[in-house]
């Protein structure tokens, strides 16, 4: 894949939705009463990251194992288990497969990753994997005392099933993270009902799901322009 200005392809809008998403999230975290730093570079760089994935761009992928290791880190202090192992232990090796799968597969001699088709075959494999998934993680969860066991087990099932779409190269793939994005809502939601410092959190991860609905609007076009292109 030929590596050109990442930012140069860039429309007004993703302009727009990039720089209100990151001023909305550097302001709830300034008004919060932690003052977490390294919640707001995570989410910075995670949204960042959104704009490349939306475009289909490899470079949202590094992006993205960057964030992980910092969510990780995030998720460990509110005692949020699943979120560190998925994190970890998933979605950082997954988005390093993504990449690979990314840059192996342009779309033509350009920075756009080739959208592939969702068979049938792959729907059946990838529900294998995520049954299996969510019922591992669901007994390593509940052995080690995590918060909220319901939410947390489907969050690592809706981001394991985002991570596989996207390194299946799928159109649904910002749909799958969108779900995720639900998930975790919901999860800092009740943990902000605790302690209103991570209200922060839950504005971060709204910003996010309004990023991955563009995500998946724009997968969309790119897989019609480029269908139309090879007919």
């Amino acid at each position: 894949m030929k590596i050109k200005n990442p930012f140069a392809t860039w429309t007004r809008f993703e302009w727009w939705l990039w720089g209100i998403s990151m001023v909305v999230t550097a302001v709830c975290y300034a008004c919060s009463p932690t003052g977490d730093a390294l919640s707001l570079i995570a989410s910075l760089i995670g949204v960042t990251a959104l704009i490349f994935l939306a475009k289909g761009h490899v470079l949202g992928q590094f992006l993205i194992i960057l964030f992980a290791i910092l969510y990780a880190i995030i998720s460990l202090e509110y005692r949020y288990y699943g979120e560190l192992i998925t994190y970890l232990g998933m979605t950082t090796p997954m988005a390093v497969w993504a990449a690979i799968q990314w840059i192996r597969n342009p779309y033509r001699d350009s920075d756009e990753v080739r959208v592939a088709r969702l068979t049938h075959c792959k729907i059946v494999c990838l529900g294998i994997f995520a049954v299996a998934v969510t019922v591992l993680f669901y007994f390593i969860l509940k052995a080690l005392g995590n918060e909220n066991l319901l939410l947390s087990t489907l969050s690592v099932t809706t981001s394991f099933v985002a991570a596989a779409l996207a390194a299946l190269r799928s159109s649904y793939c910002s749909l799958g993270y969108a779900f995720n994005d639900i998930v975790l809502i919901a999860l800092w939601v009740m943990a902000s009902a605790e302690d209103i410092a991570y209200l922060s959190r839950v504005i971060c991860f709204v910003v996010f799901l309004i990023n991955d609905a563009y995500g998946f609007i724009n997968w969309r076009r790119m897989e019609r322009r480029q269908r139309e292109r090879r007919s």
